[in-house]
C-alpha cells in the first residue's frame, strides 16, 4: 500500500504546481491589458486643460452659448475638468466641439472645448526648445529639432516642433504664440476656397509683408503658412499634419 500511495501523492503535488503556474501566468498576462486600459482612460479623460483663446474663454452656467456668463478665464488658465462632452454639438470659429463642464476660481460651469487644450500654452518670449522640453515631461512623444541652411550670404535657420495631436486648432494656437503669428489672425475656417491669402491690416512698422496663406482640399485644412518680410530679415511659419502629429515649423532668413 505504501508503494502505491507515494506515486499518488507525487502526482497530486505535480498537478497542484501545474495549476498554480497556470493561474500565475493568467494574472501576469492580464496585467498589461489592465495597464493599457488605465493609461488609455487617463489619456482620453484629462483632469486639467488649458485655455488657448488669446482673449480669454467664457465660463457659462449651462452647456450652450446663450447661457449666462459666470466668468472669463484668461489665456493660459489651467481649469479642472468635471465632465467631458465627447460629441460634436457646435462649431465656433471653424472649430468643431462641445461644452465641457469645468471648475474655475470656485465656479463650476461650461466652456467650449475647442479653446481648451492638453498642452499648456507657451509663455511670452519662451524659446521653442525650452517649451518642447517642458512638454516632454508629460508628453514624451513631443519632438523638437533645429537645422541650418541657405547660403553664406543668405543663411537660414528652421525650428521644428512635433505635437502628438491631430487637432489643427491646437497646433495653430501654439504656433501663434511660440512662433510670432500676429494675434490679428484668427484660426482659419476649414471650409472655403482651396487657397486663401489674408493680409494683416495693421502690420508692424517697416514690414514689407505680413500675411496668412491657407490651403484646403475638400473643405479640409492642408497647410497654414504665415509669412513676414522686412528689410534684411524675414520668417515663415508652417503648420501641417503628419500622421497623428501636428508639425509646426519656423524658418528665419537673413536677406
Amino acid at each position: 500500500m505504501k508503494k502505491v500511495a507515494f506515486p499518488i501523492v507525487a502526482l497530486a503535488l505535480a498537478f497542484a504546481l501545474f495549476a498554480c503556474k497556470n493561474e500565475t501566468k493568467t494574472e501576469t498576462e492580464a496585467l498589461p491589458e489592465d495597464l493599457a486600459v488605465a493609461e488609455a482612460s487617463e489619456e482620453t479623460s484629462p483632469e486639467h486643460l488649458y485655455v488657448t483663446a488669446s482673449s480669454g474663454l467664457t465660463l457659462r452656467q449651462h452647456d450652450n452659448l446663450n447661457s449666462e456668463k459666470l466668468a472669463v478665464m484668461p489665456y493660459g488658465t489651467k481649469v479642472k475638468v468635471i465632465s467631458e462632452e465627447k460629441e460634436t454639438t457646435m462649431t465656433v470659429g471653424g472649430i468643431k466641439g462641445g461644452m465641457h463642464q469645468v471648475e474655475y476660481n470656485q465656479h463650476t460651469g461650461y466652456a467650449f472645448n475647442g479653446y481648451l487644450s492638453r498642452f499648456f500654452p507657451p509663455e511670452e518670449d519662451m524659446r521653442p526648445n525650452a517649451y518642447a522640453e517642458a512638454l516632454k515631461a508629460q508628453f514624451p512623444n513631443v519632438s523638437f529639432s533645429e537645422t541650418t541652411g541657405g547660403t553664406a550670404s543668405n543663411p537660414s535657420n528652421t525650428a521644428t516642433l512635433l505635437l502628438p495631436t491631430t487637432q489643427w486648432h491646437e497646433g495653430f494656437y501654439i504656433a501663434k504664440q511660440l512662433f510670432d503669428i500676429p494675434t490679428e489672425f484668427a484660426f482659419p475656417n476649414p471650409k472655403g476656397s482651396n487657397e486663401e491669402v489674408v493680409k494683416q491690416t495693421k502690420p508692424k512698422s517697416g514690414a514689407w509683408a505680413s500675411e496668412l496663406q491657407v490651403n484646403r482640399q475638400n473643405d479640409r485644412l492642408e497647410k497654414i503658412t504665415y509669412s513676414y518680410r522686412a528689410e534684411g530679415f524675414g520668417y515663415t511659419v508652417t503648420i501641417t499634419q503628419e500622421g497623428d502629429t501636428m508639425k509646426l515649423a519656423r524658418t528665419d532668413v537673413a536677406d
